[in-house]
């Protein structure tokens, strides 16, 4: 199965966010991907983090939800949409959310992000938990790849990242493939990254597709970018630096099976 991670470096306007997004899936469906992901918030990165009350949606409805379903089913294309504000119980907070399209343009999977990102180095200070709630839930989905084959595919968001327990409870649910859209400032991405989607690959035996925002931002923010494909074995097979565009690349289940019964890991676990 062929799968595109897109990355993006998004501006405060929802118009512009959604044009580019829409041309680099175009992209991916030409290139001959069938699952496409999405960065973290792709729709927008604002001038401040109140700026995605405005933009949220109620789960099932709104304009950013009908563009995934459209491109989805216009480019026969499986997509996972990054993030996009999706409405809270409270007024002052939103859901940091993946929504999953089907090739039907059928929202199939939903989650919301549980871990919320908070950093402060006296430079930089970032709080998700001013504007966003957390989710409480792991979430996946199955894509069968036009070849018949099936995948199960685990989901998750940027700082989720720095806890295995929800890549652990993936892992239990015999999940192939791991999504990480993503934001990473550039400080924690320069440091951190690699070895966290490398590790999360390792000790799960899974691939690892993540989409991730790269490079400087209309509000000033920087993002460390480098979306990458790394396969079970922690081999980086594709990525890309900063900048929009594409990481493409093949998933293959024989290399899953080989990897699983050449270091069968998963079935010594004891805690």
């Amino acid at each position: 199965m062929k799968v595109a991670a897109i990355q993006m470096v998004s501006g405060t306007s929802l118009d512009a966010n959604l044009r580019t997004a829409r041309q680099l899936l175009e992209q991916a469906a030409h290139e001959g991907a069938e699952l496409a992901a999405l960065p973290e918030y792709f729709c927008v990165m604002g001038h401040k983090d109140t700026d995605k009350l405005a933009l949220r949606e109620e789960y099932g409805s709104g304009r950013i939800q009908k563009f995934l379903a459209d491109a989805a089913l216009e480019l026969n294309l499986w997509i996972a949409g990054g993030t996009l504000p999706l409405r809270a119980p409270d007024d002052d907070h939103v859901f940091n959310s993946t929504l999953v399209y089907s090739p039907v343009g059928k929202c199939v999977a939903r989650y919301d992000k549980i871990h919320l990102f908070r950093y402060d180095n006296g430079s930089e200070d970032y709080d998700e938990a001013r504007v966003i709630a957390p989710g409480s839930q792991p979430a996946g989905f199955t894509i069968t790849a036009r070849d018949g084959s099936a995948w199960r595919v685990g989901l998750s968001v940027c700082y989720d990242l720095r806890f295995p327990e929800l890549y652990r409870a993936h892992a239990r649910n015999g999940v192939d493939l791991l999504l990480v859209p993503s934001a990473f400032t550039h400080v924690t991405g320069s440091a951190h990254w690699e070895v966290l989607l490398r590790a999360r690959a390792v000790e799960n035996l899974a691939f690892v597709l993540a989409a991730a925002q790269g490079g400087v931002h209309e509000n000033g923010r920087r993002t460390w970018g480098h979306s990458m494909l790394v396969d079970p074995w922690g081999t980086v097979r594709a990525q890309r630096g900063e900048g929009q565009g594409l990481v493409m690349g093949t998933l293959e289940h024989r290399q899953l099976r080989e990897m699983r019964a050449q270091l069968p890991a998963l079935d010594h676990r004891v805690l």
